[in-house]
C-alpha cells in the first residue's frame, strides 16, 4: 500500500435557496391535488416520514409553481452547476493548500443535466487548470456515483504516483421536479431531493485518510430498479418499492464478497459511511449490516439537513465524519441505477 492515494482535502457546496419541508409538503399537495391516479392521503405522509428538515435548491420555491422545459432546465443545470463546482473545488485547494495549476487529473461526476463540452472543460478556465489537464467526465452512476467517482480519482493517481487527482461531484436533483407529472415516483422525488456539490482531492504524496480497494456490485435485470426516463419536460424519476427490501435481503453478501475479496471483514470497519437514500433504506442498511445504535447518524443528520443529493451525498456524510474525528477503517456505500452497490474502504 505504499503507493496508497491520501485525501488531501475535502469541500461541500450548497446552493443559496432553502426549502423546508413543511412548505414543500404543503405546496406538493395543491401540485398533485388534482391527479385521479394517486391517493394523496396515503403518500403525502412520505414528506414528514423522509426525515428531511431542509433542502437546498440553486432557484428559488416559486420557480416550481409553473411548469418549465427542457432546454431551460438543462441552461440552469450547466450555470449553476458550474457555479456550486467551482466553490468547492477553491475551498478544497484551499484546504490542501495547492492551486488549480497543481491539479494533474480532473473525475467529474453528475447524473442531472447534459454538458457538452463537459463540467470540467468548462471549470478549466475560470479556476486557471493546466492545458495539459487529464479529464475524465462520469455519467450515469446516480446514487453511485460520489464513492465511483472517488474510486476511479484513486486508480488514476495510483497509475500516476505523484500526481494531485481532483474529484468533483455534483447533483441539481430538484431541477428536475415535474409538476404534471403525478407517478408516484415524483411525489417521493419531491419528498427527498434537493441540490449539491462535493469536491475532493488525492495523492499518493501528502498525508491524510488513506483510500483503499473499491468496487462494485450490479444485480443482473435490475434496470427498472432506479434511473431516470428522459421526457420533454426533464428527467422522470424512476424509484423501484422494492428497494428497502432488497437492501435487507442482498447488500450484506455483496458487501462480504467485495471485503473478502480485499481480505477485510465488516467485524474489522469501525465506520460506515452510506450514502442516506432514504430513511427506509438506512433503516435497511442498520438491519442487513447489524450495526449498533448510532452508527449511522451522520448519514441521518445529512439526511435531515440536505435531503437527498444523489452521487454528491455521501461525501457530505464523509465530510461531517471526518470533521467529528472519526478514525479507523471506514466502508463509504451507495447505491444507484445498474442497480448497482459502489463500495470503497477509507482508513484515517
Amino acid at each position: 500500500m505504499t503507493n496508497a492515494p491520501r485525501l488531501l482535502g475535502l469541500s461541500t457546496a450548497l446552493p443559496p435557496f432553502t426549502l423546508r419541508q413543511a412548505e414543500i409538503e404543503r405546496r406538493a399537495r395543491g401540485y398533485f391535488a388534482g391527479a385521479a391516479a394517486l391517493d394523496l392521503d396515503r403518500l403525502m405522509p412520505v414528506f414528514a416520514n423522509a426525515g428531511i428538515e431542509t433542502r437546498y435548491s440553486c432557484v428559488p420555491l416559486e420557480w416550481y409553481d409553473r411548469p418549465h422545459g427542457w432546454t431551460e432546465r438543462n441552461e440552469l443545470y450547466l450555470d449553476h452547476a458550474v457555479r456550486l463546482l467551482e466553490r468547492a473545488t477553491r475551498n478544497c485547494l484551499s484546504t490542501a493548500a495547492l492551486t488549480p495549476a497543481q491539479i494533474d487529473a480532473v473525475v467529474t461526476v453528475s447524473t442531472t443535466g447534459i454538458a457538452t463540452p463537459s463540467l470540467d472543460a468548462r471549470l478549466l478556465n475560470r479556476l486557471g487548470f493546466r492545458s495539459d489537464v487529464i479529464r475524465l467526465p462520469v455519467f450515469g452512476l446516480g446514487c453511485a456515483g460520489g464513492v465511483a467517482g472517488l474510486a476511479r480519482a484513486a486508480d488514476l493517481a495510483r497509475a500516476r504516483p505523484g500526481a494531485n487527482v481532483l474529484v468533483l461531484v455534483v447533483e441539481l436533483c430538484a431541477l428536475c421536479f415535474r409538476r404534471g407529472d403525478n407517478s408516484k415516483s415524483n411525489v417521493v422525488a419531491t419528498a427527498l431531493f434537493g441540490d449539491g456539490a462535493a469536491a475532493a482531492v488525492m495523492s499518493t504524496a501528502g498525508d491524510g485518510p488513506r483510500l483503499g480497494p473499491a468496487g462494485e456490485h450490479t444485480w443482473p435485470d435490475s434496470l427498472g430498479v432506479m434511473g431516470w426516463d428522459v421526457m420533454e419536460d426533464g428527467l422522470k424519476a424512476i424509484f423501484s418499492r422494492d428497494i428497502p427490501a432488497l437492501v435487507r435481503s442482498e447488500l450484506r453478501a455483496a458487501v462480504d464478497a467485495f471485503l473478502a475479496r480485499h481480505r477485510h471483514s465488516l467485524t474489522a470497519i469501525d465506520h460506515v459511511v452510506c450514502h442516506p437514500g432514504g430513511m427506509k433504506v438506512l433503516s435497511a442498511i442498520e438491519e442487513a449490516f447489524a450495526l449498533a445504535p448510532h452508527a449511522l447518524d451522520h448519514a441521518r443528520a445529512v439526511l435531515r439537513e440536505c435531503g437527498n443529493m444523489s452521487a454528491a451525498t455521501v461525501l457530505f456524510v464523509l465530510d461531517r465524519t471526518l470533521k467529528a474525528g472519526a478514525r479507523g477503517r471506514m466502508l463509504l456505500s451507495a447505491l444507484g441505477p445498474g442497480f448497482t452497490a459502489g463500495f470503497l474502504v477509507l482508513e484515517a
